[in-house]
Order: structure tokens, then sequence, then C-alpha cells
């Protein structure tokens, strides 16, 4: 049992705060979904009948017994919205991408600082079971040291979307800091701030106002060559984890399913949730001391969102460092930024 509860309220309700906050604050014993703004509908309500609905930030951010706000609008508002929770005293949980320029994070960072509160990047992503199975396998050293990685996030998706922060060309559309992020964060994690990085932007669907297409190749002093894909016009998806060492390599498609559950109604702390399908299995083949081959498939571990509620928990109740470092936002910024 949790020593006391966190007080939240969202910023929105939406897809993301449907699918990946809500269900998790009202599942975990350690914080109350109190409020949810919703400009013009009334959806939550009616999923969450004891919440408190509101319609504009300014009730939310006037709301005192509220303690932690998630700011889960368009990218283009971040910045804005988290730096008008943490003036009204409350710490912030903030969809990614963070902010959409370098400075603007600074900016938020340094004044959660001053006012004694906390910054929380939601990089949900570092919880998928894919990226747990090429975590494990990379702390397994059972490739060696690592030459070459491949990450890659991609969708089928022709048409322009309805949504139109991600769509036209305002401050912090395209797929790059949509789907990109994630996996620049992914890479971040598991291979530290590159030393240089250079990128691509390609806009290949017709009357389209972003860029549908982004390729990266971060690259580090040490030798490693990371390379960072994601397009909307996959039809075909490649392994979204291929990584080369000097004993092996391992190959992992994209498999999580916890997106998929929670638009389903799947609740996190569902028995199956987390827990990959059949036949999706990682592949390693790596070489010993005596050059003898091995080939295994690797089932990754039932993986949940919910740690990452978890960390901002500790977090606030006993000031345990988050999951998420500073640096690694300012650096994922850093690469996202045009």
């Amino acid at each position: 049992m949790m020593e006391r509860k966190i007080r939240a309220g969202l910023m929105a309700y939406g897809m993301s705060g449907k699918v990946f906050h809500a269900p998790f604050l009202d599942q975990h014993t350690g914080f109350e979904l109190v409020a949810i703004v919703e400009r013009s509908k009334n959806e939550a309500v009616k999923d969450y009948p004891n919440i408190i609905p509101y319609k504009e930030n300014e009730s939310l951010l006037a709301d005192d017994s509220i303690e932690l706000i998630v700011v889960n609008t368009p990218n283009f508002t971040h910045y804005e919205y988290a730096k008008a929770a943490l003036q009204a005293g409350k710490h912030v949980l903030i969809e990614k991408p963070l902010s959409v320029l370098k400075t603007e994070a600074e900016e938020l960072f340094a004044l959660a600082f001053r006012k004694n509160l906390q910054v929380f990047a939601y990089q949900n992503r570092r919880f998928d079971s894919d990226y747990l199975s090429v975590k494990e396998v990379l702390d397994s050293k059972k490739l060696g040291n690592i030459v070459e990685a491949h990450f890659r996030f991609d969708r089928y998706r022709p048409e322009v979307s309805h949504k139109f922060f991600k769509e036209q060309a305002m401050p912090g559309a395209g797929i790059l800091y949509d789907l990109g992020a994630h996996i620049i964060d992914q890479a971040i994690s598991l291979f530290g701030v590159p030393d240089d990085f250079i990128k691509t932007y390609g806009s290949n669907r017709p009357v389209t106002e972003v860029d549908d297409y982004a390729h990266l190749h971060l690259k580090y002093k040490n030798g490693l060559n990371v390379y960072i894909s994601t397009s909307l016009l996959v039809a075909n998806p490649l392994p979204s984890y291929v990584l080369h060492g000097t004993k092996g390599s391992f190959v992992k498609d994209r498999t999580d399913v916890q997106e998929e559950q929670l638009l389903a109604g799947v609740k996190p702390l569902d028995a199956n949730y987390g827990i990959e399908k059949p036949n999706s299995e990682g592949v390693l083949v790596y070489f010993d001391d005596e050059n003898q081959q091995f080939k295994e498939l690797l089932k990754a571990k039932q993986a949940s969102y919910m740690h990452l509620f978890d960390h901002v928990y500790e977090a606030i109740v006993h000031q345990k460092p988050y999951y998420v470092k500073q640096n690694e936002i300012i650096a994922q910024l850093s690469i996202l930024e045009k």
C-alpha cells in the first residue's frame, strides 16, 4: 500500500489521456485521478464518474488539491501549459516531446528547481516489451561491443491525419517529433548522448505539409553508429531493432501489445496485459570465445507502462531520481529541433 495518494489532473482527454494516462492514474494505488479538462466533449466523466470535469486549464490549475498535472496537449502547447502549471505550484508530467525547443525545456527545468517542483518526461516506450528485450540482450554482453544499431518506428498512413497539430506546418509537427522522439530517446537511454549526428527529412505523401519520413545517423566516438528511421509509408514493416556487435547480432520486431490492448479496453492490471503474442521472439545469434555459434529465440518479459507511474510516485514522495534524466531530454530536443 502506498504511503499517500498523489492527486492528479489531466489537461486533455483525447487518445493520449484516454489510453496512456487515465487508466494508469485510475488503477495505480499511489494516485487519485481528480479532474480532467475537456473543452467541448463530456467523455471523461462517462468513463470516470467521480472526476471533476473542467472546461479550461485555468480551473484545473486553480484546484489547490491537485499536486500533479499531466500535460498531454498538442506539442506546440507543452511549454506554455507546463510553465503555467509550475507557476501554479504543480508537478508536471509532460507528453513527449517535452517541448519543441531545447531552450524551453531548460527554462522549465530551471523554474521547477526554483519552486522545488519536478518536471517529468513521459517517455513510455522505455517500458515497451521489445525495447526491454533489446536492453536485456545488451546487459547480457553476449553481443560483445556494439558497433552498429538500427532502430525503426514505422506505420502505413498515406492519408493526411485529421490531427492538425501533427500534420500542419507548425512547431513540433511532423513524424520526427511524433514517432521519432520515442526511438531517439531509446537510443540515448541505451548508448548515451551521441557525439554528432546527421539528419535527413522527407515529405512524400500528397499535399503533406510536414515531414513523413526522417532518418538520423547518430555517431559516437567509440566507433558506434546508430541509425534511426521513421516513416508513414511502410506497408510491410522491417525489424524495429537490429544490433550488431563484435560477438553477435540481435533482431527484434516491434511486438509490444500495450497500445493495442489499451485501445481495446484492456486495463493495466489485467493478468494478460503487456504479454507479447506467440511467435514474437527476438533472434539472438552469437559466438563464444571458442568461436562456436549459438542461436536463441528470446521471449520478452511482461511489460507495463505502470512502471512509469511508479517512478513518478517515487520521485515526488521519496525524491528518488526519475528514470529519464534532464540531460537526455536536452540532447533529444537538440536532435529534434529543425
